[in-house]
């Protein structure tokens, strides 16, 4: 029989199957002639070792145990995609600050340590976003017009980084660029429901792709190579979201450590993504 290199994709308990459309990204790795499995990165019993790829995915529940989830990475050598460099800088978002710094064009954003220092930011602004700096899902954010006496979300002691409300988001939503490989491939547009500016399913938020658009495109490959040279390293796959902010667009995201391919909307992503996979097999 046939010798398969193994690619094991990272995900958490709740999704111990795969993310959402996982279906199309197994087939695609088979077509390559790779072998994958589904592996829950906190499970013990896993020998890491055995891979000639390893891919985080969907780990969706490191945000409360950020620290353990960097540690864990570390471990893995080169076999890991994107690493654990990556991961330690792209969980806190005071990325988007290094980003700003680098010249890309970013949603203002103001890290805070204290309750006192998010009011006193918070009440600059007309209308406050408050997010956790290490969170994930859109879990703990909060849109705050009485800074004065903003308190913590339950469960979200800080730090975190403020925002101002990006007006957009109500109409335009949020325009997710995946890149692989250093090519934009595709794009999901994003739209929150009418109580809440959180684009996420589980909010009330809806996806759907969209051609990819030449400007969308330009800056998203423009924000993984700023990556890869504030970290020192490949970035081998990625997603950019992007919003159109005082008449420009701006990035409002960079996810390079475990984002989502919507593969329950946008399947053929597995493509790209699998052809990146084999090429790091082959090196």
């Amino acid at each position: 029989m046939e010798n398969r290199p193994l690619v094991l994709l990272a995900t958490c308990s709740q999704l111990a199957e795969g993310e959402p459309g996982h279906e199309a990204l197994d087939a695609a790795l088979d077509e390559r002639g790779l072998d994958s499995r589904w592996v829950v990165w906190d499970d013990l019993d896993v020998d890491w070792s055995q891979a000639a790829v390893i891919a985080v995915r969907s780990t969706w529940d490191y945000d409360q145990r950020v620290g353990e989830f960097v540690s864990w990475a570390a471990g893995l050598g080169p076999a890991l995609l994107n690493g654990h460099e990556v991961f330690r800088w792209n969980t806190d978002k005071r990325y988007l600050i290094d980003l700003h710094n680098a010249g890309l064009p970013v949603v203002p954003t103001v890290a805070a340590d204290t309750v006192e220092q998010v009011r006193a930011e918070a009440a600059r602004l007309e209308v406050a976003v408050v997010k956790p700096r290490v969170g994930a899902g859109g879990r703990g954010l909060e849109v705050v017009q009485e800074a004065a006496t903003w308190t913590p979300y339950a469960g979200h002691p800080g730090p975190w980084v403020v925002q101002p409300l990006v007006e957009s988001i109500h109409h335009d939503g949020e325009m997710s660029v995946f890149v692989i490989g250093g090519h934009a491939v595709s794009q999901v547009d994003k739209l929150p429901s009418t109580t809440d500016i959180r684009v996420h399913e589980q909010f009330g938020g809806s996806s759907r792709a969209v051609p990819l658009a030449r400007d969308t495109a330009l800056l998203a490959m423009e924000a993984i190579a700023a990556v890869a040279d504030l970290i020192g390293d490949e970035i081998v796959y990625g997603r950019v979201d992007l919003m159109r902010h005082e008449g420009r667009l701006v990035v409002s995201e960079v996810e390079v450590t475990e984002p989502g391919l919507y593969l329950d909307v946008l399947p053929g992503n597995a493509d790209p993504f699998a052809d990146a996979v084999l090429a790091h097999v082959r090196r």
